[in-house]
């Protein structure tokens, strides 16, 4: 957020929260205890302990006051920590910094990407480097977020596998020509010198999925839709954090979504010359996933159920990147992001000149839809309504958009062939001890192969879902070849491995993952 703004969205993003809370004395001292519990409970996990030791102090001062206040110094209490919160979330833009990475970050990416020595570089010259250009293929409706771009503020909502997406969604953006987009980023993701400091002066703000208090929750919310009010565009990641099971998104969270309506009914009511939000759906499509080992693992235990964050990740580890970023450009495992179909706050298709559409094509009057009595209003239970519908929009473009590649295909074979032939095992048990068979005859594979490609054809063609171009081929032998070659590369161990004519899965938890990206895609289909 650039400087001039700053002041004014902390102004108005704590206002609203104390708004909110306070509408009566018990409301407001029950929310004051409440934030100061969920915050110490917190604190006793802090590792930075001068930063502990710090909050302390000033939640210490807090709690003092509100032992021997009353309900006037309770809100103004409140409205101190509000502050507190909002403060620390509060992102920032330089246009020079932006100016730099956009310039930086190609050059740097091209050079992780093709994973090339100094004496390579040396011998061949920079004229040999592969270009970023190269490994990641943006499609889809391009041009539509271009255009609705101008016409109002959009909301990009991408599926999250990776902590290199928001990098790679931030330079597709600047491909396309649009400018950069505030999103929220783990406060984790700070603690890196370098990245932080781009990351800080770049837009981003801060979300410290540590903090349980329902005040702070609503601050982020509040300072995201404030934010869109002022015309600036955002990026939103609806699941919510990366897909720990490798699945698309499918249930998403709809706090930061209604945000976009809230925003919209705002500035219809400021009467704003751009009063309308789009929102736009867009997959982000691997072949390798960075920290696919530590995701599905955590996926598999029961505390990733409550788990939002991972410390110690491959993300973390520099030379997990280096060896990452040089198997997608060795293995030329280009990263696709596909841009859905623009929709309105409502989840209704929006045209080129920013028209909504009804499911019969006939326009729609989106005013209309927030009306009461003929001006634009808030309503709890409507509102709630229209975002879900919103969510199930979302939903659907992510699975039509989603990009199924041999690596998903061929784990889902193996996997299904798994599951078929132990039935008398649940899937854990079987991801644990493999089951009757160590190997599958590589002749059942591609038989079976070839049968999913043919289903996985007629589903592009219903629109269903997209294929990368190799699976486009039909080649059940490249397709496999392909697969095999990126499972056995990158990660710790081989998820299978091929020897003479036989198959051996090794590492079924990978299998899991990768085949988990199809997970929502039937693909029975009657023998012949």
């Amino acid at each position: 957020m650039k400087p001039k703004d700053k002041e004014r969205v902390l102004v108005e993003v704590t206002q609203r929260v104390l708004d909110k809370w306070s509408a009566d004395p018990e409301t407001s001292e029950q929310a004051l205890f409440d934030t100061l519990y969920f915050e110490r409970q917190r604190l006793e996990t802090e590792k930075d302990r001068r930063l502990a030791r710090k909050q302390s102090a000033f939640y210490d001062e807090i709690q003092s006051k509100a032992l021997h206040s009353g309900p006037t110094q309770h809100r103004d209490l409140l409205r101190r920590v509000i502050r507190f919160f909002a403060d620390e979330v509060v992102g920032h833009f330089d246009e020079r910094v932006y100016k730099l990475s956009t310039k930086a970050v190609p050059v740097g990416l091209d050079l992780l990407l093709n994973a090339m020595s100094p004496m390579k570089l040396f011998r061949r010259g920079f004229a040999s480097l592969g270009s970023l250009d190269q490994q990641l293929v943006i499609e889809g409706h391009t041009e539509s977020l271009q255009k609705v771009a101008k016409l109002g503020t959009t909301i990009l909502v991408p599926t999250h596998s990776s902590n290199l997406d928001s990098i790679l969604v931030g330079y597709m953006l600047y491909r396309l020509g649009l400018p950069p987009y505030t999103y929220g980023a783990g406060l984790n993701l700070f603690s890196n010198k370098l990245i932080g400091f781009f990351m800080h002066n770049l837009g981003a703000y801060k979300v410290d999925r540590r903090k349980k208090a329902p005040i702070y929750k609503d601050v982020l919310k509040s300072y995201a839709g404030c934010s869109i009010e002022l015309g600036y565009h955002n990026l939103f990641f609806p699941g919510g954090t990366r897909s720990r099971s490798g699945k698309v998104e499918q249930k998403l969270k709809m706090g930061l979504m209604g945000e976009g309506l809230n925003a919209y009914i705002h500035n219809l009511r400021a009467g704003k010359d751009k009063p309308d939000v789009f929102v736009v759906p867009c997959t982000i499509n691997y072949q390798l996933v960075l920290e696919a080992e530590t995701l599905i693992d955590d996926h598999l235990k029961e505390v990733g159920k409550s788990r939002y964050i991972i410390e110690d990740d491959e993300f973390s580890k520099p030379k997990r990147i280096l060896e990452f970023v040089s198997q997608l450009f060795t293995l030329e495992s280009r990263i696709h992001l596909v841009i859905s179909q623009p929709m309105d706050v409502f989840g209704n298709p929006v045209d080129d000149d920013g028209t909504s559409r009804d499911s019969r094509n006939r326009p729609v009057d989106r005013r209309r839809y927030v009306e009461i009595n003929g001006e634009p209003a808030f309503d709890a239970q409507r509102d709630r309504e229209y975002t879900r519908e919103l969510a199930n929009s979302i939903a659907h473009s992510f699975k039509k958009d989603t990009v199924v590649k041999p690596i998903h295909l061929i784990s889902r074979t193996v996997l299904d062939w798994l599951l078929e032939s132990n039935q008398d095992l649940d899937l854990y048990r079987l991801l644990r001890t493999g089951g009757a068979e160590l190997s599958m005859p590589m002749t059942e594979l591609y038989r079976r192969v070839e049968r999913n490609l043919i289903k996985l054809h007629e589903m592009e063609q219903a629109k269903q879902l997209r294929l990368s171009r190799s699976m486009r081929t039909r080649d059940t032998a490249k397709v496999t070849s392909q697969a095999l070659a990126h499972l056995k590369s990158y990660h710790r161990r081989p998820a299978l491995e091929r020897k003479g004519d036989r198959l051996f899965h090794i590492d079924r938890n990978l299998l899991l993952f990768y085949s988990n990206r199809m997970a929502h895609f039937d693909l029975t289909q009657q023998e012949v």
